[in-house]
């Protein structure tokens, strides 16, 4: 991907629709214990001052449990508070659902456990994100899980635009490890054109699925990338027709209802819907974003 100019149509994807898509910042983890380049409290403003410099835009952060779960974590957490965030439960040890060997007790003590560390927060809301999107390998976990939810009053806060900026993230850092004076202009240009094909296409897909173009939530990481580009990404979407919402205004959105009957369950919910269809299997893959598919392109780039 080359380069991208902020303001202007980005290269080699088509421009966004004319309808205006409408998009809201989700962050998953909340890892602030990486102090590459920044340190935590650095990264932690840098991230909060890109939202309020566009219209004080309200993000979602879903907390991993462990990462807040200590006096340095609270402090930054509640700066997120503060703001007006939406805090929402990504579990506390970031299971991974769809493994044989996670169980549906394991799983949902997991979230309770969470819920436990961030319940104070005035702005926390029962607001669940699967992690790694993965809401299980059989329908009967699947089923569990979604019950569980529903008895202890937690909707799932789903992504309709899935990607992997936490790949190019791990890519920046083990570069800035190496050698921190390395140009992180190319990691910006990659990052950049990679979020907006991503939302490009998850548009198109909403728009052949749905009729239309859902109130769209983006998947991203709470992460040394976001904390250096955040305002980039915001400025491109913005150039390119989009409007940002906050995400409490995106999750009104009556797609954020469905639960699509697909196994194994999770990715974006419109990858889900339009995979429940068996009208679109030419438009997907499994699973929707992984390294996988970034990784030769930034080995060809040399990032």
């Amino acid at each position: 991907m080359g380069a991208i100019a902020l303001g202007l149509k980005v290269p080699g994807v088509r421009s966004a629709n004319k309808d205006s898509p409408q998009i809201a910042i989700t962050m998953d983890d909340f890892a602030w214990n990486n102090s590459v380049k920044l340190i935590p409290e650095e990264r932690n403003r840098a991230i909060l001052g890109a939202l309020k410099s566009h219209g004080s835009l309200k993000a979602a952060l879903f907390v991993a449990g462990k990462n807040a779960d200590n006096e340095q974590g609270q402090t930054l957490l509640r700066e997120w508070d503060r703001a007006g965030h939406l805090i929402g439960n990504h579990s506390y040890s970031h299971k991974y659902l769809n493994s044989s060997k996670v169980t549906v007790a394991d799983f949902t003590a997991d979230i309770l456990k969470c819920e436990e560390v961030i319940k104070s927060f005035p702005h926390f809301q029962k607001s669940f994100r699967f992690p790694y999107l993965k809401e299980g390998e059989t329908a009967a976990k699947r089923d569990a899980v979604r019950s569980f939810l529903k008895q202890n009053s937690y909707r799932t806060g789903h992504v309709t635009i899935d990607a992997s900026d936490w790949y190019v993230d791990d890519r920046l850092g083990a570069r800035l490890k190496k050698d921190p004076a390395a140009d992180t202009k190319p990691y910006r240009d990659f990052y950049l054109g990679h979020m907006w094909e991503r939302a490009v296409y998850y548009n198109d897909l909403s728009q052949n699925v749905m009729g239309r173009s859902v109130r769209h939530t983006i998947l991203m990481h709470y992460n040394l990338l976001n904390a250096l580009f955040l305002g980039d990404l915001l400025e491109m979407f913005k150039n390119n027709g989009w409007q940002l919402i906050d995400a409490a205004d995106a999750y009104s959105d009556p797609v954020f209802m469905s639960e699509p009957k697909i196994v194994p369950a999770g990715e974006s919910l419109i990858w889900a819907l339009a995979k429940e269809t068996g009208k679109f299997e030419k438009l997907l893959r499994y699973p929707g974003e992984d390294s996988e598919y970034e990784k030769e392109k930034m080995d060809k780039l040399g990032l």
